[in-house]
């Protein structure tokens, strides 16, 4: 008899024996060695590829019994096997058959606590294919579990997602398309893993309001919000050409549909809704729950007013202010984070409730609310801070929306807090263009705009019109300010006559050339002198410099430069010189006005008297 075959009768003899001998007992008579004995040789026939026999087994009604005390224990070699066997041996087939005969034959406690820990156990990098092969026998087997369904159901959501989270999201369309580690559709199968307990709860939500069904409902809510945080917070949601069914718009949609499903999509999406919070003893559990309700809530309002994911269930009652405030909150969340994709979700989130607005609508009583103003300092940080450009620049354009929606005082206001706030020169010289553009409006269009005239005017302009720190000022990193402030000042000299004095300008303006103009013209010589000075160093020492083929650093606007050579130094000193002749020259103009309308009034009332 050839050996393999010799050993094939051995691994089926000593199964067959052993269920022989079991067959005999009663249920309460097994014994541990029993136990042993069957996995021990169901496990040898797995692994000599004889599932076939194995197969005729378990499903013999005699040896039903048998199966229901002991055939979990055949779990964990049954999965290493199945993902041994290629997709179209037949091997695999039969493993596939014992799996679906075990959920229907054993112990339902038993096989669930078997088949969580077959998911604990798993390597990341097979993960995904472990879950979706284990969702169906798991899912046959908590419909059976008459006490605990709900607790079971949670700890099954709980666990899977814990194997999930570390994985990475395919961001790019490539990435979705080739779903490496099977991402995607892990998630989709969750889904169809969750419908049979999503309907229990609908159809039990209208007969009564039993304590285990609202755990079961309490635990479907955790797996969405837990799914709104990973993967849809970091996943990319916007169509991809070419793609026909976007697996995470897919999953996104399905999850606002199980949340409108179990009544838990308006509560949601109520504006401050504080929610169901555990009672920590800890301090930090208790942060981190809510930073985790914090990210899915945002996520949440950016799958409906951007996605438009569940818009027809939102009542159209609310006005496009109140929606901005509701939202507010979740840009802030969002727009404090770091990552493209959830940077990316704030901004079109914002971008979405301005765009329902119209120019001049928003009452400057919303800049009391903290979210109106951390908002907008969360997005210059995004403009001057983000290392993506795309995100920089749709920020500004994003915060000159935002500046166009309030009402004059609300663009004074918010004026004022970004002057104060901002610390970035380029950002305050936006602002100060903002003020010009506001000043220009009252005084073309003869509206009567208190704001930008008169004192209210001169108050905005005792924090526009000055150096920081007077004539010791960096005027190089401060330059975009100090332009912006000389346009300005040359704008309303022009425009403003002395006579009319509509800005209040002339009223100040000997306040504005004791803070501004001479320090400013302090401040041109000390720098132009300095760098002058290092330019000609730099020009004695260039032999020296070249011969030792050294590169040394330099400070330019407080900042310092990379090892550079002394042409590449000499190339920045120079720019830095340009740049102070560039303000000395607008300096000059506004003085130059400022002298000729003073002795146009001077000969007037000359003439007069």
């Amino acid at each position: 008899m050839p050996e393999e075959q010799s050993q094939t009768i051995m691994a089926v003899d000593e199964l067959q024996a052993i269920i022989q001998r079991c067959q005999i007992l009663e249920e309460a008579d097994f014994k541990g060695e029993d136990f042993n004995l069957f996995q021990v040789a169901g496990q040898k026939c797995l692994e000599d590829g004889y599932a076939a026999e194995l197969l005729e087994v378990i499903q013999n009604d005699k040896n039903k019994v048998i199966i229901k005390n002991m055939g979990w224990n055949l779990l964990s070699p049954l999965v290493r096997c199945i993902f041994m066997y290629k997709q179209e041996d037949e091997k695999r087939e039969h493993c596939l058959k014992i799996l679906d005969q075990l959920a229907q034959l054993c112990y339902p406690k038993e096989l669930f606590l078997g088949l969580l820990e077959e998911i604990e156990q798993t390597s990341q990098e097979q993960v995904c294919q472990t879950v979706m092969l284990l969702l169906q026998p798991l899912q046959t087997v908590l419909l059976k579990l008459q006490n605990k369904k709900a607790y079971s159901v949670g700890i099954s959501l709980a666990m899977i997602m814990n194997q999930l989270t570390p994985l990475p999201v395919p961001y790019t369309k490539q990435q979705i398309q080739e779903d490496k580690l099977g991402l995607c559709q892990c998630c989709n199968a969750m889904v169809d893993f969750t419908k049979p307990f999503v309907n229990e709860v609908v159809k039990n939500m209208e007969k009564s309001s039993e304590d285990n069904e609202m755990e079961l409902k309490e635990e479907l809510l955790k797996f969405c919000m837990k799914s709104l945080k990973y993967p849809l917070l970091t996943a990319q949601l916007e169509q991809l050409e070419d793609v026909e069914e976007h697996p995470f718009r897919h999953f996104a949609n399905e999850i606002v549909d199980i949340l409108w499903a179990i009544r838990e999509f308006i509560p949601l999406m109520s504006l401050h809704r504080k929610g169901k919070s555990l009672n920590w003893e800890n301090q930090e559990f208790a942060d981190i729950e809510r930073e985790n309700s914090a990210d899915s809530l945002a996520c949440l309002s950016y799958l409906m007013f951007v996605q438009h994911f569940g818009i027809d269930h939102f009542p159209v009652v609310f006005s496009p202010s109140y929606l901005l405030q509701c939202n507010m909150m979740h840009i802030e969340v969002l727009l404090k984070r770091t990552e493209e994709s959830m940077l990316s979700k704030g901004l079109d989130l914002f971008e979405s409730c301005l765009l329902r607005m119209e120019d001049n609508s928003l009452l400057h009583q919303y800049l009391e609310f903290r979210d109106f103003i951390n908002v907008p300092q969360d997005l210059v940080k995004v403009m001057t801070l983000c290392p993506i450009e795309h995100l920089r620049k749709k920020s500004l354009n994003i915060l000159q929306l935002f500046i166009d929606k309030f009402n004059p005082e609300g663009k004074y206001t918010l004026f004022r807090c970004l002057l104060k706030t901002s610390n970035h020169a380029g950002v305050e010289g936006y602002i100060i263009k903002n003020i010009k553009d506001q000043i220009h409006l009252s005084l073309t269009k003869g509206c009567d705009n208190i704001w930008f005239t008169g004192h209210h005017l001169i108050s905005l302009l005792d924090s526009v019109l000055l150096l920081p720190e007077g004539a010791e000022t960096d005027l190089l990193q401060n330059s975009d300010r100090i332009m912006a402030s000389l346009n300005l000042l040359r704008y309303l000299v022009i425009k403003d006559c002395e006579s009319d004095n509509q800005t209040g300008v002339w009223t100040t303006l000997g306040k504005i050339q004791q803070n501004f103009l001479k320090p400013l013209h302090v401040g041109l010589n000390m720098s132009k002198a300095h760098y002058e000075a290092e330019i000609k160093n730099k020009k004695e020492n260039r032999k020296e410099a070249h011969s030792s083929n050294t590169a040394c650093s330099v400070t330019v606007g407080g900042e310092k430069m990379p090892p550079m050579t002394t042409e590449m130094q000499l190339q920045v000193l120079h720019s830095a010189l340009f740049t102070f002749d560039l303000i000395e020259s607008v300096l000059a103009r506004v003085e130059e006005v400022i002298e000729a309308k003073i002795k146009a009034v001077t000969d007037e009332n000359s003439c007069v008297s």
